[in-house]
Formats: C-alpha cells, sequence, structure tokens
C-alpha cells in the first residue's frame, strides 16, 4: 500500500459529462487528489468554461467533446486522449439523461434515447479504455449508477431500467475484469442539487418530501460525492470491486 494510498498524482483520468453537476465534482476531486483529468461532454463552449474554472483552481484539467452513444466517436476520442495525455488509468462514466413521464407516455424515441445515454454510452467507452487497462494490469472503472439502481419511484421507469442495467455492468465486469487487476466499481447518488434536478429542487412539495425522507434532512451538494469518487479510483480500494457505494445521506438505509 502507498504512503498516501488516495493520492493519484501521476494518475490520467477521464470522466464523461463532466461539464457540470456531479461530473463536475468528481472531476475536481480527482484533479485535487493529483490526477490528470480530462472532461467529456458533447458542448464543447460548456466543457471550456468547466475547464478555466478548474485550471483557475490550479487544476490539470483538459477537455475532449464527444457524444457517448455515438460508437465511432467514442473510439476517436478514446484515442485522441490517450495519444495526447497518455494511457488512462481511470475512468468515471457520469455522462447520462432522465425523461420524467408515466411510462404510457414514453415514446419509443424516449426510451431509446434514455438507453443509448444510459447504457450503451458506458459501454462504449468502458469498451474503449478497457484493453488497455488490462494490458497493463491497472485501471480504475467507477460507474455512476443511482437510487434507482435499485429502487423504484413513479415517472422514471426507462431511467430505473437504464440504471438497473448499469449496476449489473458494474457488477458483471468487475468478476470478469479482476483477474486483469482492474477494478470496477458504482457510486448510487441520492438526490443532489444538480442541473439534472432541477425542476425537482424548484418543486416545494418534492423538496419537502426530501428533507423529510432524507435521514439528513436535505439535498446533497455536488462536491459532496466527490470523495467517494476518490477512494474508488484509488489504491486504498484496489481489492474493493463489483460494490455499489451510496452516497445518498441514508436513504436507502431508512424506510
Amino acid at each position: 500500500m502507498p504512503a498516501h494510498p488516495f493520492d493519484l498524482t501521476g494518475r490520467r483520468a477521464l470522466v464523461t459529462g463532466g461539464g457540470s453537476g456531479i461530473g463536475f465534482a468528481i472531476a475536481e476531486g480527482l484533479a485535487a487528489a493529483g490526477a490528470a483529468v480530462v472532461i467529456n461532454g458533447r458542448n464543447r463552449a460548456k466543457l471550456d468554461a468547466a475547464v478555466a474554472r478548474l485550471a483557475s483552481a490550479g487544476h490539470a484539467v483538459s477537455a475532449c467533446a464527444f457524444d457517448v452513444t455515438d460508437e465511432a466517436a467514442v473510439a476517436a476520442g478514446v484515442a485522441q486522449i490517450e495519444r495526447a495525455a497518455g494511457p488512462l488509468d481511470i475512468l468515471v462514466n457520469n455522462a447520462a439523461v432522465n425523461v420524467r413521464k408515466p411510462l404510457p407516455e414514453l415514446t419509443t424515441a424516449d426510451w431509446r434515447a434514455l438507453q443509448a445515454a444510459n447504457v450503451d454510452g458506458p459501454f462504449f467507452v468502458i469498451r474503449a479504455v478497457l484493453p488497455g487497462m488490462q494490458a497493463r494490469r491497472c485501471g480504475k472503472i467507477v460507474n455512476i449508477c443511482s437510487l434507482a439502481s435499485d429502487l423504484g419511484r413513479p415517472r422514471i421507469v426507462a431511467y430505473a431500467a437504464s440504471k438497473g442495467a448499469l449496476k449489473m455492468l458494474t457488477r458483471a465486469l468487475a468478476v470478469e475484469t479482476a483477474p486483469h487487476n482492474v477494478q470496477v466499481n458504482g457510486i448510487a447518488p441520492g438526490f443532489f442539487r444538480t442541473e439534472m434536478n432541477a425542476p425537482l429542487v424548484a418543486d416545494p412539495e418534492f423538496s419537502a418530501w426530501v428533507a423529510r425522507r432524507v435521514p439528513a434532512g436535505r439535498w446533497a451538494e455536488p462536491p459532496e460525492i466527490a470523495g467517494a469518487a476518490v477512494f474508488l479510483a484509488s489504491s486504498a480500494a484496489d481489492f474493493v470491486t463489483g460494490h455499489l457505494l451510496y452516497v445518498d445521506g441514508g436513504f436507502s438505509a431508512a424506510y
């Protein structure tokens, strides 16, 4: 075990959906721990603004814009990153979308867009980085799952199906890659105050329910997820694989 097992100095990380919210907070946490971080997203201007914010804090961060649902773009993007920055040691699959509708109102396009972003995207990015990690016998993959990986709510059936799939992708892949010294884990965030959740945060009735239902009594702030990501990306978690780490203020422990 290294003297400082949470130190990520010399490690290279890719965070998808890293331009805002949870992804941005994770990128900042990894960079603060010493990693050279590449953030990904579809909106180049948003990525550039995020890089500027992180650089102003002294962090080594760059950006690579591509759509994780585009198989060819993912392969080209990962190849570009590894040519420019070197082999990736850490992958955080954070990019995701949600559509909140009762199931009968979900269109086929809605369903497919959710599965494409939340399941196909992580699969494409993992497939691009994994051969190198296995060859080097060194790699950390962290998939951002959800409370909805295990628990249901009305109006998020498609999202829950996608996050349940991501949980099982995480667990099965952990078994497959363990002999190659590649650890694969997930983080299940609770209710975080993010751009994706803005309509829920703005709903007084829903926010009051969150305050009652979450034992911690409040929404989480994005930086509160960073420590979990740093842990799973670090040498401190070398014997942790196939695990789903809840960062939910006690939500999943209470009824």
